[in-house]
């Protein structure tokens, strides 16, 4: 038994194996003691698992696979359900054992025999539960099949489907209520009116119907019309508010141990860093902490671009606005396999002779300039701006300070290694009337989040006073 086990258990089962030595064994009596017998008998045994193995590689049993992710794209530490249902389209086979290939991140391949006890209608159905920590897009699958021919001689194993992609989001992180936002209406609408100022002479007044609040009464109106007039609904417009992203390469790696790829722990092939990872969490969990306060939100990168511009998982990576639950969801999966742009160079010890990562075109790309004071700039006054930074160069930073003045708060918040080497950075943003922190990637984001209500008060009202002159001096 030692010895059937040590053999390849690819080719033949170990009852093929069995037959093979048999079939050895009888042509060396045949040759020893010249019975012609056991010469037929021993050609016998040797032909038969050969040609149960070349019959089992030309007729390949036909199935169908088909795979669904309840839900369709998961959080990371949230469990997901894959369905398998497989149906044989093709010749029947004997005993079939089939594997499902997953990730390593992912644990143990499971197994199962088709057809499975409970089929119904030639269709095997299955069921079992994922759970990853990381975000990214994996490729769940193939089920590979090991099939047997009916004497159950030789085995065959070879891939029935081509897999489906799973996408983890990043999970957002509850944020705490703070007057970040800026003033909004009720339920998060800020009226036109506010924002243009007109005086009492443009508004427009209507008659008083049953249920108008008396606090709608346009006395003016009133006095001349002799009849009780109220002011009509005030068009609104949804506040919006900008997140900035800097996704660029040398921004998160302060060094060569910094960033690291994943490609070789779970199939997936994303560039970033600890830093990055904090910033992308702190994308997604303010992006849904304003989508409840009814904000449209827009997230551009460094340069000005639509920040899921190279996200091999985003749905519209064109796109640079969004709003409502849909919009939520887009962001989530643009989120979950965006990475480090810009030039640098593969790991050394693995990816030796792989191709330079996607972005390398990056490397003359200037960033804070006019075409994101232009974005800026359109849709001023209408919300906060929140830019989640790397390590920037004190004339990145200058180049940046100016921005506040289109936004009416400015949040800036610097994810790096040694934050105490940042004073002169965000010096020079609150010059410009930013709220500027900086934080290590070990930092709680509502910590973080918070500090911008707790912190110098003096720094806040300067910053504030800093954007109302610009402001007014426009």
């Amino acid at each position: 038994m030692a010895l059937l086990d040590s053999l390849p258990r690819h080719l033949f089962s170990s009852r093929g194996w069995g037959l093979l030595a048999a079939g050895a064994v009888s042509l060396l009596c045949a040759q020893v003691m010249g019975r012609r017998d056991l010469l037929a008998l021993g050609v016998l045994l040797l032909v038969l698992p050969l040609v149960s193995l070349a019959g089992i590689r030309v007729v390949k049993p036909r199935f169908r696979v088909y795979r669904e992710f309840s839900p369709s794209t998961v959080e990371t530490d949230s469990v997901t359900t894959v369905r398998l249902a497989v149906a044989r389209t093709g010749l029947g086979t004997g005993r079939v054992i089939m594997e499902e290939r997953l990730p390593p991140r992912f644990g143990e391949s499971p197994a199962f025999r088709f057809p499975a006890r409970s089929a119904s209608g030639g269709t095997s159905r299955y069921e079992y539960h994922l759970r990853s920590g990381k975000r990214g897009q994996f490729t769940i699958g193939p089920v590979t099949a090991e099939f047997t021919d009916p004497f159950g001689l030789s085995l065959h194993r070879h891939s029935i489907d081509d897999g489906d992609t799973l996408t983890v989001t990043p999970a957002a992180v509850e944020l705490p209520s703070t007057g970040l936002a800026g003033a909004r209406g009720n339920d998060g609408i800020t009226a036109t009116r506010t924002r243009a100022n007109p005086s009492d002479d443009d508004v427009m007044t209507r008659e008083y119907r049953h249920g108008d609040p008396m606090r709608r009464v346009h006395w003016p109106a009133t006095a001349r019309h002799g009849a009780l007039m109220v002011r009509q609904e005030e068009s609104v417009t949804t506040p919006e508010a900008t997140v900035i992203l800097d996704h660029r390469f040398g921004a998160h790696s302060s060094g060569y141990g910094s960033v690291f790829g994943s490609q070789a722990d779970d199939g997936s092939d994303l560039v970033t860093s600890d830093t990055f990872e904090w910033a992308v969490t702190a994308a997604m969990s303010v992006g849904a902490h304003l989508a409840e306060l009814n904000y449209t939100l827009r997230f551009l990168d460094a340069a000005g671009e639509p920040a899921f511009q190279r996200s091999s998982s985003a749905p519209e990576p064109d796109n640079d606005l969004y709003s409502g639950a849909a919009g939520i969801q887009s962001i989530a999966e643009s989120l979950a396999a965006i990475q480090l742009t810009g030039p640098h160079h593969a790991r050394r010890e693995h990816d030796t002779g792989r191709r330079e990562h996607a972005g390398s075109a990056d490397s003359a790309q200037t960033v804070f300039d006019d075409r994101l004071m232009d974005k800026l700039a359109a849709h001023r006054m209408r919300g906060p701006v929140l830019a989640l930074l790397g390590k920037i160069s004190l004339a990145e930073a200058r180049a940046l300070a100016p921005a506040a003045g289109y936004a009416a708060n400015a949040f800036a918040v610097l994810i790096t290694d040694k934050p105490a080497e940042c004073h002169d950075l965000l010096e020079a943003l609150r010059l410009g009337g930013w709220r500027a922190v900086a934080v290590e990637a070990s930092t709680s984001l509502p910590a973080a989040w918070t500090y911008f209500d707790e912190g110098d008060a003096a720094l806040w009202t300067a910053a504030a006073d800093v954007r109302r002159g610009a402001e007014v001096g426009r």
